[in-house]
């Protein structure tokens, strides 16, 4: 018989979408003002680190997601304030910045109790053509500190193509919904992150005046794109959804991950 495949015992506290308002550098309108955000947070804690809490019933024997929430808040406040002098505060310089200074903060919180500090920040008016954009970085523990993982994920871009291979679909254009994630080297730590309003514009205008027949030649060319956009960019999943394909099913699709050196 085969051993069996048990789970570690891992143990996590987090907090989930906190909803505030924040100026991490320019918005869609080249503006560098505050924008709505949300930040989820999970301290990936140490080995069956809750197993006391979990006996003891007892809040001090773990690290308390009301202290987090908080924390992250009074870092918003913080880096959102007036001085004395009347002069606002600059804010975060990007969503690397806020996440790197929120999970500086959760290290503090935790002390030794926290291996990892998960940020996912998402910013739903970052791009306009899509319905969501989010950042899902991992911290490790240091010293220093250091992000072991990157995905920016752009979600629900829907688009008119004409794909497919029946004479309807030849001759008007039907709605597509692309999701895609590209995942960052973390070792090119030096290169600055790309700008990913821009590469969507772009993949945008690249790919609304074309036709294909299949899904899978439209979302590989979508992956080729977004892997080709930035020596940063590691790797990309991307995904493509017809919704008006099949009269019984929400919807139709294929999702297909690469590398960036397949494409080179």
């Amino acid at each position: 018989m085969a051993p069996l495949d048990l789970p570690s015992s891992t143990d996590v506290v987090f907090v989930d979408t906190l909803r505030v308002s924040a100026n991490i550098g320019r918005d869609w309108w080249g503006k560098a003002r505050a924008q709505p955000i949300e930040i989820t947070v999970y301290l990936h804690l140490e080995e069956s680190y809750l197993q006391t809490s979990g006996k003891t019933d007892n809040v001090l024997d773990s690290v308390h997601y009301g202290h987090l929430t908080k924390t992250i808040s009074t870092l918003i406040k913080e880096r959102s304030s007036e001085d004395e002098a009347g002069e606002r505060s600059s804010g975060f310089a990007d969503a690397d910045d806020l996440i790197q200074a929120v999970s500086e903060r959760a290290f503090d919180l935790a002390g030794d109790a926290a291996s990892e500090v998960r940020v996912v920040l998402g910013v739903p008016k970052m791009i306009l053509l899509a319905s969501g954009f989010s950042v899902d970085t991992t911290i490790a523990k240091g010293p220093p500190h250091f992000m072991s993982s990157k995905n920016v994920s752009v979600n629900d871009i829907v688009l008119p193509v004409i794909i497919g291979v029946n004479p309807p679909e030849r001759e008007e254009k039907q709605r597509v919904i692309i999701n895609i994630t590209f995942h960052e080297n973390t070792e090119l730590s030096q290169v600055k992150s790309p700008d990913y309003k821009q590469i969507v514009s772009g993949l945008c205008k690249e790919i609304e005046p074309t036709s294909y027949l299949t899904l899978e030649k439209f979302v590989m060319e979508i992956v080729r794109f977004c892997c080709l956009s930035s020596d940063k960019v590691a790797g990309v999943t991307a995904r493509a959804q017809k919704p008006s394909a099949l009269s019984f099913a929400q919807s139709s699709g294929v999702q297909i991950t690469r590398t960036r050196e397949i494409f080179l």
